[in-house]
């Protein structure tokens, strides 16, 4: 199963007031384990952000002028995520975002390309109630999020994966490689661990049980009274009361 957690940032909350995406963050597991592969781009808007969008996330006007737009990178994007389920905290507001951005370029739906898991509604459902965006859950799971000074669509997305395994499995540990100082923090998250099916049982083949017996022959030999494990499995088993 290939699975991507996806974070964007954007020059503002409404997409329906033409803000357009200013970045676009992926990271890939496969059978709920990362992969090491990573999408991550900064994208020029052709509009001014906000200063709200600005505080949140440390990205200035200037820094975005020279970085590519989003039809220029448009076919690399679809190819990284192409057939994955997406993993997005607050899905209907990056998926919104993105589709915009796909109409303008006539480049389809994501719904045409991914399915999409949102872990707001996830975390809604687990702890109502609560506050369940992506700090309180860091803290309420365990996740150190001590590096996430501003909102940053890599470190997000990667937080994300670890909050996403920490809510759906036992026992988690991450390590996706990324530079910086989201290399140096901890990631390991202890969960309990759930079953969900009967443990497979390995037995011994011809060759491997011929090897057994000979190495206890050899014990026999040196050790007074013959091994230990042959005489326990001479004994009668003790009696249970």
């Amino acid at each position: 199963m290939r699975q991507i957690v996806l974070d964007t940032e954007t020059t503002g909350l409404e997409v329906r007031q033409g803000h357009r995406l200013i970045e676009i963050a992926c990271v890939e597991m496969i059978e709920r384990r990362p992969s090491g592969r990573h999408y991550q781009t900064y994208l020029n808007p052709d509009r001014a952000i906000d200063e709200g969008a600005k505080q949140v996330t440390g990205i200035e006007d200037e820094f975005l002028l020279d970085k590519p737009r989003f039809a220029d990178v448009v076919e690399e994007f679809l190819a990284f995520i192409d057939g994955a389920e997406l993993i997005i905290h607050n899905a209907s507001f990056d998926v919104g975002f993105l589709d915009a951005e796909l109409g303008r370029v006539d480049a389809g739906r994501i719904a045409d390309r991914c399915s999409v898991l949102d872990t707001l509604a996830m975390a809604r459902e687990r702890y109502p109630g609560q506050r369940n965006n992506l700090d309180a859950l860091c803290k309420r799971l365990g996740v150190d999020n001590s590096a996430r000074d501003l909102h940053g669509g890599l470190i997000d997305a990667q937080l994300l994966a670890e909050v996403y395994l920490a809510m759906t499995s036992g026992q988690v540990a991450l390590d996706l490689g990324f530079e910086g100082a989201a290399e140096e923090r901890a990631t390991a998250v202890v969960m309990p661990a759930v079953l969900t099916r009967r443990p497979r049982v390995l037995r011994a083949s011809e060759a491997e049980t011929a090897a057994h017996e000979a190495r206890l022959d050899a014990l026999d030999k040196s050790a007074a009274g013959g091994s230990l494990w042959r005489r326990t499995e001479e004994e009668p088993a003790a009696a249970v009361s």
